[in-house]
């Protein structure tokens, strides 16, 4: 069939498939939509929200509607269409006029249609016309269909640029990769049913891995290519310090070829070695009988459907949780105005934590009883059916089943069925992220009686927000000992009290094994109540969890729940987390990079869009519970995987890959770390993590590493011999470790992308680090005796990340910094960088500087004009010395700054003439000049030699969280910072002219603001030696039940202060004050440390006061 027939007047159409149609060439409008001219036809594909068109080759056109009909209000074309996917097609360009009719368009997806692609991916020309579909997408099938890609991208880019650019290659080559490509082109086709299969069939695991094998072994033998040119052009420079020029992926010009016939010969000989192995791996698909991919249809459900009734004396340390849950349930019903409409409240947590067991609990809770006129418990499940959700509601609500099928009568029937009535609607498991879903069955829900609540679980805190839930509930992990009474119950029902006694010491070592994961307490209880010998118990206590047959059978299938819902990409950078030790802290940030290193995101995005890409896949795993115990240090984030989590990717590495020279386990005693997913042989690893001293001759035979780490308490002295040899690395962190010599050898690894050089007692940096034109992430911090960088540092021109903090004896930038044009991130705290280039002012693109020392060395203020993409934090240090520097704060337009957060003013010196006013005058106007971002979340102000605070500090920072201000002698008295909306925390430290405070500190003096500080948290005064009076509100104030002030104020501290009372009215208005500390203040503790005195009766509402006598 060469053309398609008129479906378009199908009225009750939803789904229309094309697969493999191989004669398909012309889509029309007049025979596929029934459009024939610019007639008006009313609606077409009236009801079609799907459409799918696969492993069309020879389809080359589809004809667009006109821009009459596209203008034409009598005219809707597939109106309710929302996902649309062309695979494998052949089609070089779409109707633009008949996609923006369709206007309900939400998915349209490109897999492997290439010329499609090429126009409307992240780079083609045409992708602004479609600007108005929300998600474009491009995706791989399997896990091994995402490396093929990678390899087919890049083999095709070899021939590409062959023909463009006219290059010879190696003589006969051409044909093998033409052949290597259309085999792996044609695997592909297999690769869906491949991975399902894969999972218990050993025979198709092993083909899988042997496609996985030669796809690297592929990408390794064209990046030594990409490296033979690549050393040759840089050995060919004469001039370090001249800008390089970047390479093209694989293959640079006809001048620059192979010098050695012996080079030439041996990547030819590597090209057909792969093509024979390739054509084995062919050979042998036959003997599977693949299905051949098809258009993805909706999955049956793994999960067994869940109900609502609970054994309470099976249930285990979950007390705390309810208590909770049933609180929040019951707000807004009980004792408190009804809310209207149903109130969304979440339970999110991994897979096994206790979701479904905790909504029981509330569910059957008898505190709920007399809250809810209707209690109506759905198991949902990963297919969110609104059909049969919306009978099951009914079902419950009127005891009887309904006959009606079609969704509009059913919501109008469920309306109707629980209009007024207040209810309690448990929806447990729900998976869809899909608003278009959730909506129509949230708007019938809003019928219900004033203070219905719906309780929801689900493993993705995504599936919370996007049914507006206003109230997350993260479940937690049980305790050891509520894990082993809960696997205890199982595993010793039916024993003797003798058998109790001898087995109870282990049973708890193997309760603990569970890391408070109670669906894994169940699994081991289960496998034990089998087991009636110490010696069997011992043996499971012995074995890691991944390795044990009962959990490959109950316990993982609920963790394949939520990996099975990842896309293939972020299977792979989640698996590749059992790399790290248990209990380990992940950087986040690292380990982004090495998923790049490895080629995991796509090699068509730029560094930065693959680092954006690489924490959204980071962000969703961590939204489906898949890594926890989050904490920011040092501007960086660190989190861990349970250890039950961990198993689960150790379980998929070993079920879908290789091991260490088959071992069953290659890092049991934890000396090595490396990935081995990816290969089956020691000397193609692609990812090394050691903790040991790595043996001498371990670099002469992994060649292929992408990712190398040496740890920080990594035991050798030293790098070992033939680092040089690792020509693929991509990524280095050697980190802590005294490796200046081995410097040069690292400056020959032209591929790395990612270097972490921190704290390596390095004193100089060779000019050869300008050879490395990869590099995109360069970490010297904390390298204390560096004292300059080499001007070749800016032949780095993708350069993204210079680390330069805590390089204290620093002391400037480079001249050519300017030619470091993709230069966002410049951490150079604790630095002493007086001078700065004029050419800083053309990185435009600098998100990063965390210091900058302006009015010393040759460094102004106004260098920072055009840096309007800074974000995070930025101190700057001030010298004013003339009346010149009021010029340059003003034109450092701090303002427009929008993205900082955090801005430090430090002035470091007085200017130190004879006209003090002069001076006074020109501080105050230096400080009125740098007024901050209107989004500034954070301000400190130290050292200000002014005498009065800039008025902006009160006007135009309507979102400032915290204020500290230190050192800033001159300032009698505090202005009014109680007109601050969102002000949480203030600090005043060593306020020396610091005398009195007085009631328009609170922005209530002149009666404009019906509040001050309305949402202040904390409020300290440290070290105010002359602060002698705090003037407290009127007794009409305090009677004023509309005048709000510090409503929020819990912590309130005194120290080293000289004030003899505090302002009793005002601290009974700070209704929810809790906290008083008064330390080293003599008045103070002389008038309120004495209990049964006016004093303390004073403080008598303040549940907690502390007064410290020692002063």
């Amino acid at each position: 069939m060469s053309t398609l027939p008129c479906l378009g007047k199908l009225p009750e159409l939803e789904e229309l498939s094309f697969w493999r149609m191989k004669e398909l060439k012309f889509v029309g409008r007049e025979l596929f939509l029934g459009i024939v001219g610019d007639t008006d036809v009313g609606t077409v594909f009236r009801k079609l929200a799907k459409l799918n068109f696969y492993d069309c080759p020879q389809w080359e056109k589809w004809e667009d509607i006109t821009a009459k009909a596209e203008g034409s209000a009598t005219v809707a074309i597939m109106p309710c269409l929302r996902e649309l996917r062309i695979s494998y097609c052949g089609l070089m360009e779409l109707p633009h006029r008949l996609l923006r009719k369709a206007s309900w368009l939400e998915e349209l997806r490109l897999d492997y249609s290439f010329h499609l692609w090429e126009h409307y991916g992240e780079k083609g020309s045409s992708r602004r016309s479609l600007s108005h579909i929300p998600r474009l997408l491009k995706q791989s099938k399997s896990m091994a269909d995402a490396m093929i890609t990678i390899v087919l991208d890049r083999l095709a880019d070899v021939l590409q640029k062959q023909i463009k650019e006219e290059v010879n290659l190696v003589r006969g080559v051409k044909k093998e990769v033409q052949y290597l490509s259309s085999e792996l082109d044609a695997i592909r086709t297999v690769l869906e049913d491949a991975d399902r299969r894969g999972y218990k069939e050993k025979t198709v695991q092993n083909w899988l891995k042997r496609l996985e094998d030669v796809s690297y072994d592929i990408d390794d033998v064209l990046d030594e290519w990409n490296y033979v040119l690549l050393k040759l052009q840089i050995e060919g420079s004469e001039d370090l310090h001249l800008p390089m020029m970047k390479v093209c992926p694989f293959v640079q010009s006809s001048c620059l070829c192979f010098n050695k016939v012996a080079t030439r010969r041996d990547i030819a000989k590597k090209i057909k070695g792969l093509k024979e192995r390739l054509a084995m791996i062919v050979k042998k698909k036959n003997d599977y009988d693949f299905i051949v991919n098809r258009p993805v249809h909706p999955r049956e459900s793994a999960r067994v459907q869940s109900v609502s009734l609970v054994d309470l004396s099976e249930i285990h340390g979950r007390e705390a949780d309810k208590d909770v849950l049933v609180g929040k349930l019951v707000l807004g019903v009980v004792g408190q105005q009804l809310q209207v409409g149903p109130q969304v409240i979440s339970i999110v947590g991994v897979g096994g934590i206790g979701k479904t067991t905790l909504a029981q609990l509330e569910y059957n809770d008898d505190r709920l009883v007399n809250c809810f006129e209707l209690k109506i418990w759905v198991c949902v499940s990963d297919i969110f059916d609104e059909v049969r959700i919306a009978k099951a509601i009914i079902e419950m609500v009127t005891g009887s089943s309904s006959n009606l099928n079609e969704l509009e009568a059913l919501l109008n029937y469920l309306k109707d069925s629980i209009s007024g009535k207040r209810f309690l609607l448990v929806l447990d498991d729900v998976w869809t992220e899909d608003h278009t879903k959730w909506e129509p069955l949230k708007n019938s829900l809003k019928f219900g009686g004033r203070g219905s609540k719906i309780l929801v679980t689900t493993r993705s805190e995504r599936v919370a927000r996007m049914m507006c839930t206003t109230e997350i509930h993260h479940l937690g992990q049980l305790s050891n000992h509520d894990c082993w009474l809960l696997m205890k119950h199982i595993a010793f029902d039916g024993r003797s009290e003798e058998e109790h006694e001898e087995l109870q010491e282990i049973s708890e070592k193997i309760a603990n094994k569970c890391k408070g994961l109670p669906l894994a307490a169940k699994v081991l209880g289960s496998l034990l109540r089998f087991k009636d010998t110490k010696k069997e118990w011992e043996n499971v206590l012995d074995s890691e969890i991944w390795q044990l047959e009962e959990a490959e059978v109950e316990l993982f299938p609920h963790l394949f729940l939520s990996y099975n819902e990842l896309s293939p990409v972020m299977k792979r950078c989640f698996s590749y987390c059992a790399i790290f030790p248990k209990d380990w802290e992940i950087d986040v940030e690292k380990l982004i990079r090495m998923w790049i290193a490895l080629g995991y995101l796509s090699s068509t995005e730029s560094t930065g869009e693959m680092e954006l890409r690489g924490e959204e896949y980071f962000n969703n795993l961590r939204m489906r519970s898949l890594f926890q115990n989050f904490v920011e240090y040092k501007n960086r984030v660190y989190c861990k995987m349970h250890d039950i989590v961990h198993d689960f990717a150790k379980f998929l590495k070993n079920t879908y890959s290789h091991d260490l020279d088959g071992r069953e386990e290659a890092s049991k005693d934890g000396s090595l770390i490396q990935d081995p997913s990816l290969v089956s042989q020691v000397k193609v690893y692609r990812s090394l993590f050691c903790h040991d001293e790595v043996p001498c001759e371990t670099f002469d035979f992994i060649t292929c590493l992408r990712v190398l780490s040496l740890c920080a308490h990594w035991r050798g002295q030293g790098i070992p011999k033939g680092m040089e040899n690792l020509i693929h690395l991509r990524y280095l962190d050697v980190a802590r470790h005294r490796i200046a010599r081995f410097l040069p050898n690292i400056c020959m690894l032209y591929n790395l992308q990612t270097l972490y050089l921190d704290e390596c007692w390095l004193e100089e940096i060779p000019k050869e680090i300008g050879n490395l034109i990869h590099l995109r992430h360069l970490h010297l911090s904390g390298n204390s005796r560096l004292e300059e960088l080499p001007e070749t540092i800016c032949n780095l021109q993708d350069l993204q990340t210079l680390n330069l903090a805590s390089c204290v004896c620093l002391s400037k930038l480079p001249e050519g910094i300017d030619r470091l044009v993709n230069l966002k991130h410049l951490p150079n705290d604790y630095t002493q960088i007086l001078y700065t280039p004029q050419g800083f002012q053309q990185l435009t693109g600098l998100q990063t500087l965390r210091l900058f020392h302006a009015g010393r060395g040759s460094n102004k203020l106004g260098y920072l004009k055009r840096l309007d993409q800074l974000s995070g934090s930025l101190e700057l240090r001030i010298s004013v010395h003339h009346r010149e520097d009021v010029n340059e704060a003003r034109t450092a337009e701090l303002r427009n700054k929008i993205h900082m957060q955090r801005l430090k003013i430090w002035f470091i010196n007085e200017m130190g003439g004879t006209d003090s006013d002069e001076e006074e005058l020109v501080i105050n106007e230096v400080m009125e000049a740098l007024q901050p971002p209107p989004n500034l979340r954070h301000l400190t102000i130290r050292d200000y030699k002014g005498t009065k605070f800039p008025g902006w500090s009160t006007s135009s920072l309507n979102h400032l969280r915290v204020i500290e201000i230190q050192e800033c002698d001159g300032i009698p008295t505090l202005p009014c910072l109680g007109k601050l909306p969102r002000l949480e925390e203030l600090s005043v430290w060593r306020m020396r002219g610091f005398e009195f405070l007085g009631r328009e500190f609170l922005g209530i003096a002149d009666g404009s603001m019906p509040f001050g500080f309305p949402k202040l948290k904390k409020l300290s005064f440290c070290y105010c030696p002359s602060w002698e009076k705090w003037e407290d509100i009127t007794a009409k104030d305090e009677g004023n039940a509309t005048l709000s002030v510090m409503p929020c104020l819990r912590e309130l501290s005194f120290e080293g202060c000289r004030l003899s009372e505090l302002p009793h009215r005002l601290l009974r208005k700070a209704s929810s004050l809790q906290h008083l500390t008064v330390r080293n203040s003599f008045y103070l503790s002389l008038r309120y440390e004495e209990k049964n005195t006016s004093g303390w009766e004073s403080l008598s509402h303040i549940p907690h006061v502390e007064v410290d006598r020692s002063y």
